[in-house]
Formats: C-alpha cells, structure tokens, sequence
C-alpha cells in the first residue's frame, strides 16, 4: 500500500511537472512604427530647417498601420507614404487624406490607417518604405522620413 501511495504521489508531481509550460517569448502582432522626418533623407537631399516625425503602431497580423504624422517649419501641398528604400525613391501607394477646412495645405498633425497589401507588409517590415512631406518650393518633397517597426 505505502507503494502504491509512493507511486500515486511520483505520477501526481510528474504529470504537474509536464503540464508546466515553459513560457515562450513571441514578438507582439502590433509594434510601434516611426520615423524622423529630415530633408538630408530625400532623394535628392534638401537643405530644409521643417521637422517631423511620424508614429504610430503596426498590426502585423491584420497589416494595419496606425499613423500620426506631425510636422513644424512648412506646409504640406502633398503627403504620401512610398516602397523604396533608405536613399532611393519609389512609387506612391498611399496619399495621407486631406485635413485641412481652409485648403491651405496639411495642418499638423495627420492621423489615421491604412491597409496594407502584403507586398507594402514585406516593404515595411524590411524598411523598405518612407513618409514624404511635398510643398509648393519641393514639389518633389521637401522632408523624408524612412520608416521603421520595432
């Protein structure tokens, strides 16, 4: 009898020792996005004194990003998130919506989401994707900001 109680109590704690899990560590599916607006980031470079940055969150599960875009020292006429890498530019696949009432260019700050497509997912996540402010001097873009998901 005293075995058979010895061996029940060995099963008991062998059967909680294996239903432990030992916890894992997994990357969270929403990370934190950003990137400081400069115009040393554009392509070609801009001699610019405006500042921003834009953050927010990603969801990579849903590929859903969260932004805020804020900006100081111009006014944006254009506002678009583009594929191309740090020091190359790429095509347009995103234009921030328009949020000002008066129609005298973005107003600080620009918030919102967008759906990205599973080619714009890889983009980001390889830091492969940039934000870039257009005024009325740089058509072109007068400040970048190559974007990052940590």
């Amino acid at each position: 009898m005293k075995n058979l109680l010895a061996s029940l109590l060995l099963l008991a704690g062998l059967m909680t020792a294996t239903a432990c899990k030992k916890e894992t560590t997994n990357i969270a599916p929403v990370q934190p996005t950003l990137g400081t607006f400069s115009g040393s980031q554009q392509v070609p470079v801009v001699t610019s004194a405006a500042t921003g940055t834009i953050t927010g969150t990603y969801d990579k599960t849903a590929m859903v990003l969260t932004y805020t875009v804020t900006f100081t020292g111009l006014t944006p006429i254009g506002a678009h998130l583009h594929m191309g890498a740090p020091g190359a530019n790429g095509g347009i696949f995103y234009v921030f919506p328009f949020n000002n009432a008066t129609g005298d260019g973005f107003v600080s700050p620009i918030t919102g989401t967008k759906q990205l497509t599973m080619d714009q997912n890889t983009a980001l996540l390889n830091h492969g994707v940039y934000a870039n402010l257009h005024t009325m001097t740089y058509k072109g873009g007068e400040i970048r900001a190559d974007m990052t998901v940590n």
